[in-house]
């Protein structure tokens, strides 16, 4: 037979299935059939130790781009239950590939294209769902046996802990002793990225194998394991694993990690740093944060810091005073932002933003909610066209059907909750930050709240991004021209805005400097 119809092989492994044979062996079988169909195969598919019950599979996924594409005429897998997690997923699948002008052969199931050979097909389709069901829920019943037992339920331990012979939980002393010092610089109020610095100095790994981040403390923090806690799904025993800290110390460390989420920014001993989260180093781009120090005269000094400096001391930015930096970013925004003519293009601007984007955002995402509804609802009722009546199909089809109407809803009430903010409003919002004192902490945070997107701390400069209706727009002030500003007496020294707003066409990060004269 003349070998000329392009096709491909698709094979799953199940880690969970004993008895499932490998994608080799399903390969080997998948090119002999190949040849009796005269089919050249071009590429292969494997998702390996993946179970049919998730249809997360990559090369599933992929599989299916290249049909979409035309890339062959041919799938042949092992079984029908490769091709999805249940009957009407596979029924779907294969339907798509239909649509698309391919074709899907199964090298141990051979269904001719008659009515006698779909239903043959679907039968088993049948067959594989119930199997697939069974071994989940025998897979279920033992791992929850295991947990009863307070038994080690699946492979992936937590940092400090291992498993004994039995099966059971017992603690890893060298990492164990990680553990305690992390929570216990934690407790002290010591900052993730000292700790993540020291124990990378040591050649401390994750359980990963890999170098500590910022974010490596949050589960390990949060893990009530750590005080002896068995947890499983919705089993839970208290003294079930060794002990590795105590209730006190745990406790302890949840309340500094709630301070630490203070949105505000780290509070420190004289007050906040306003900036957090918004202050970057022009040099490297990274984020600038809050520490204080001693001077030789014993007295408290605050800083914002450049991360990369402090964690990989791979910057050069020196470290900027805090109260000085937050007053001239403050005074830069009053005499920016706050001008009448800016006032009045941020109004005009915000009126037309809002007509245009507004309605569209909370709509719109409704609107595709509601279309992908609609055609989970069109296969299904192809699928049952076809004779595929079972009660995951009927009940599947009445949630979506409850989904469709809820969304409808939901599109009604978003269009009715519209609210309109005329131009008179805005400037009226905006120039009650006028009368505000720039040396009130309370009125920089304000400020920084509501007109500041980011800063960049250059050695001679720093760049504000302001987003204004939803567009970015920056200016440019000298450090030390900034500061004199604030210290000088107005009549000496004053701003100029050299551009005027921007206007609709170059709205998108346009750069406005600050001079003098």
């Amino acid at each position: 037979m003349e070998i000329e119809e392009p096709g491909v092989l698709y094979g799953r492994y199940s880690s969970h299935n004993q008895k499932d044979i490998s994608v080799e062996q399903q390969f080997e079988k998948g090119y002999e059939l190949a040849v009796e169909y005269g089919i050249r195969i071009i590429d292969t598919y494997a998702d390996r130790a993946v179970s049919g019950r998730t249809d997360k599979r990559r090369d599933f996924q992929r599989m299916m781009t290249d049909a979409a594409k035309g890339k062959f005429r041919y799938v042949i897998a092992w079984k029908s239950n490769r091709m999805g997690r249940n009957m009407l997923e596979a029924l779907i699948n294969e339907a798509r590939l239909q649509d698309l002008g391919v074709r899907v052969l199964y090298v141990e199931e051979d269904f001719d294209d008659t009515a006698a050979g779909r239903f043959a097909a679907r039968s088993m389709m049948n067959v594989n769902q119930f199997y697939s069901e069974n071994m989940a829920e025998d897979i279920k019943r033992g791992l929850y046996d295991n947990a009863a037992n307070c038994m080690v339920a699946n492979g992936h331990l937590p940092y400090g802990y291992k498993a004994d012979e039995t099966l059971h939980y017992a603690i890893d002393e060298p990492k164990a002793a990680v553990i305690r010092e992390i929570f216990t610089r934690v407790s002290c109020g010591e900052a993730f990225v000292d700790i993540m610095a020291s124990l990378n100095a040591r050649g401390i790994k994750t359980s990963y194998g890999r170098p500590w981040g910022r974010s490596s403390f949050q589960k390990i923090l949060s893990n009530e394991r750590y005080r002896g806690i068995y947890i499983y799904g919705d089993v839970r025993k208290e003294g079930g694993i060794p002990r590795i800290i105590s209730d006190e110390l745990y406790f302890k460390v949840q309340e500094v990690i709630t301070t630490k989420k203070n949105p505000q920014g780290r509070h420190r001993v004289n007050g906040d740093y306003l900036l957090t989260g918004k202050l970057f180093c022009g040099h490297c781009k990274s984020p600038m944060t809050g520490v204080s120090g001693t001077g030789r005269s014993g007295n408290l000094h605050y800083y914002y810091v450049c991360q990369k400096r402090r964690t990989e001391k791979t910057c050069d930015k020196k470290n900027v005073r805090r109260d000085e930096i937050e007053l001239q970013v403050a005074q830069a925004i009053k005499d920016y932002a706050l001008k009448d003519d800016v006032i009045e293009w941020i109004a005009d601007s915000t009126v037309a933003y809002n007509e245009r984007k507004e309605a569209e955002s909370k709509v719109g995402i409704l609107e595709d909610q509601l279309a992908g509804t609609e055609h989970g609802i069109k296969n299904i009722m192809s699928a049952i066209e076809q004779g595929i009546i079972t009660e995951t199909t009927k009940s599947r089809l009445v949630e979506l059907e409850s989904e469709r109407a809820t969304i409808k809803a939901n599109i009604a009430a978003a269009r009715a909750d519209i609210v309109t903010v005329s131009r008179d409003d805005i400037i009226s919002g905006l120039e009650m930050f006028r009368d505000g004192d720039v040396h009130d902490k309370k009125y920089q945070a304000r400020l920084f709240d509501t007109f500041l997107v980011a800063v960049y701390a250059y050695d001679d400069d720093l760049r504000l991004v302001f987003s204004f209706s939803g567009n970015k727009n920056t200016i440019q002030i000298p450090i030390e021209s900034a500061v004199n500003a604030v210290e000088n007496n107005e009549a000496e020294c004053s701003f100029k805005l050299c551009s005027a707003p921007p206007k609709e066409m170059d709205m998108t990060f346009r750069h406005v400097h600050f001079f003098w004269r």
